[in-house]
């Protein structure tokens, strides 16, 4: 069991913050969702849901009550399992702070609890009470300066509330047809959402992006932002994405990514802007549309190749869950980078087989099926070097 946390005079911050701010939709276990019917009526209509940027800035929250008010929640599930970053040397040194992005499939609460059959994982980890919790904790412990996730179905009523009070600016991009508004007593749609740190970027550009197969629109989306650096007045990208699941869909991602990176190379100007591009793809590194992005003429690489011995394989995993059929360890997670223009500082170690447990994930310890990325990015001191 976790230390309890000591009652402070924000003890009950988390409970009241979230209540403060009427959701979209209600939360699982009661009534249909005034979203759902948003979004249906959207779809109807032939309208694509639109995102939604957040409110006027609202007073203040301080990490640490927040986090202290996380481990309260928490204080009868194990702690939190240790990992650490593993310090990368690539190319020159930047004086300025590096700017910390992370990467997580979250695990859309609906999903989790009606539709993705985890064998192993009891439903009382699930419990979404106590398993944002554990998101939040997570989030807070690595403090990114730029968050982004897929498969957030509880973004009005948790994650826009809070991490905009936490100093981030929020977008959030549904899916049109989200799998979450099969499950009854949903929360809504599922989608991809990103969140910066507004007193280290200012916004310049933000596109969402429906993605196409085959010239069709479908189901998928991605969040394209230009930002500028406060800092260093540099100008770079960051996108978010969630391509198709499943076997046997392979020429679809393949197709999304072709789509994704036409959008990023007329959004970055022919690789002119540096990019960073966040994603579940949905595909391993033997897949066509990893060897798209990794050929690219915007000159990406995997960031998390980093770690290992000879700087060219992916991790083993991103990962591990157990279903019906049996267990699935894929590594399906990337953050791609211009590496004529950015260098990896450091990137965040997996967990190993023995910390993720017999049961693999999710698990009373680790709120979600995938796990999160999160890597240090410094400038290159000579932006015009393409190699």
């Amino acid at each position: 069991r976790r230390p309890r946390a000591a009652n402070g005079p924000h003890f009950h911050q988390l409970a009241r913050l979230t209540a403060s701010f009427p959701p979209a939709g209600p939360a699982m276990g009661s009534g249909s969702s005034r979203l759902y019917s948003a979004l249906a009526k959207a779809l109807s209509s032939g309208a694509v849901p639109q995102p939604r940027e957040c409110a006027a800035p609202l007073e203040p929250i301080d990490p640490k009550e927040l986090l202290e008010e996380c481990q309260a929640v928490l204080r009868e599930r194990p702690p939190r399992c240790q990992r650490h970053f593993v310090p990368l040397s690539a190319g020159a040194a930047d004086s300025h702070r590096p700017i910390r992005v992370m990467q997580w499939n979250i695990l859309a609460q609906a999903l989790g609890e009606g539709k993705d059959n985890f064998v192993q994982c009891p439903m009382e980890a699930l419990k979404w009470e106590e398993r944002k919790c554990l998101i939040l904790e997570e989030i807070l412990a690595y403090k990114p300066d730029i968050l982004c996730l897929q498969e957030v179905d509880h973004y009005f009523d948790t994650f826009e509330p809070l991490l905009s009070r936490l100093g981030y600016q929020c977008t959030f991009f549904p899916k049109p047809w989200s799998p979450c508004l099969d499950v009854e007593q949903n929360n809504g749609p599922d989608g991809c959402a990103l969140f910066f740190l507004k007193d280290r970027f200012e916004l310049v550009n933000s596109a969402n992006i429906r993605l196409t197969a085959m010239k069709l629109k479908t189901n998928q989306v991605a969040i394209a932002q230009t930002l500028k650096c406060c800092e260093t007045g540099r100008l770079f990208c960051i996108a978010v994405t969630h391509l198709k699941a499943r076997t046997g869909w392979e020429r679809f991602r393949s197709a999304q990514g072709c789509d994704l990176l036409q959008n990023l190379k007329n959004i970055t100007q022919g690789a002119k802007i540096p990019l960073i591009v966040c994603g579940d793809f949905n595909a391993e590194p033997t897949e066509e549309v990893y060897r798209e992005f990794s050929n690219s003429s915007l000159n990406l690489s995997s960031a998390y190749k980093l770690l290992s011995p000879d700087g060219q394989s992916e991790p083993p995993y991103t990962t591990w869950k157990i279903r019906p059929s049996g267990e699935c360890r894929h590594t399906l997670d990337y953050i791609w980078y211009s590496q004529h223009a950015l260098n990896v500082n450091s990137a965040l170690g997996l967990l190993t087989e023995e910390q993720i447990g017999p049961n693999r994930l999710p698990s009373f310890h680790y709120p979600s099926d995938h796990l999160s990325l999160v890597c240090d990015f410094s400038f290159n001191q000579d932006p015009d070097r393409l190699l």
